[in-house]
């Protein structure tokens, strides 16, 4: 029976340079900040949240997984899947600032007005997910 010996570069992520890390980590920093402070009603925190979540997803685009794990690529699917929750909570963070897309009081109250609340926790839920299975997997490998 033949064996495949899988190359060291294989079995991990691509990692970031330290300024990418420093722009991730701040990306992270200004999303938590954001979404806290719009708890007191402040009207520039949907804009520090979506500079932190624009921050976070881009350097998040930057790590791939280029080896043959199906697993490891699947859970990285499910990250752009969370980046892009991140991204659709900034939208609607906005746009609950005012009828930004100028829909009809209770349509906008219905679909739009505090709707980021539920698509951050989704998004923050599947990244704490797919994060701790693409560390379990890439420990395992």
């Amino acid at each position: 029976m033949m064996r495949v010996v899988l190359q060291p570069q294989f079995l991990s992520m691509k990692q970031l340079n330290k300024l990418q890390t420093i722009v991730f980590a701040l990306g992270g920093l200004l999303m938590v900040i954001g979404a806290g402070v719009s708890l007191t009603g402040w009207k520039g925190a949907p804009y520090v949240f979506t500079i932190g979540a624009a921050c976070f997803t881009l350097m998040q685009l930057q790590q791939s997984y280029e080896g043959p794990s199906i697993t490891l690529r699947r859970l990285r699917k499910i990250v752009i899947l969370s980046d892009l929750l991140f991204l659709l909570s900034a939208v609607l963070m906005v746009a609950s600032l005012d009828n930004l897309f100028h829909l009809p009081q209770i349509t906008y109250v219905q679909y739009v007005y505090n709707k980021w609340i539920g698509t951050l926790l989704l998004a923050a839920i599947i990244q704490l997910y797919a994060t701790h299975r693409i560390d379990h997997e890439l420990k395992r490998n």
